[in-house]
């Protein structure tokens, strides 16, 4: 199993990835250990948004996708709908 997944800062700055690994991910990104150059030493980060693939090819697809423009403008509009409730 594969995610994509994002997770949010407290200023509200997004980091898009993936991974096979979830939970270990986001522990990397909050580790401050210099494992991801841009989310060190920016967070506590959140898990904001995740979504399962079954294959590698699928996951890195949908990353691609989520760095776009079209990407950007849905997760901003399904990050308002969860702030929402």
């Amino acid at each position: 199993m594969y995610y994509v997944y994002v997770v949010q800062n407290p200023k509200g700055k997004l980091y898009k990835g993936f991974t096979n690994d979830l939970e270990k991910r986001i522990i990397q990104h909050n580790a401050n250990d210099g494992f991801s150059s841009y989310t060190n030493n920016k967070g506590p980060w959140k898990l904001v948004h995740r979504e399962e693939y079954a294959n590698e090819r699928e996951a890195r697809e949908r990353e691609k996708f989520l760095k776009t423009g079209k990407g950007r403008e849905f997760l901003k509009g399904r990050l308002s709908a969860q702030a929402d409730g």
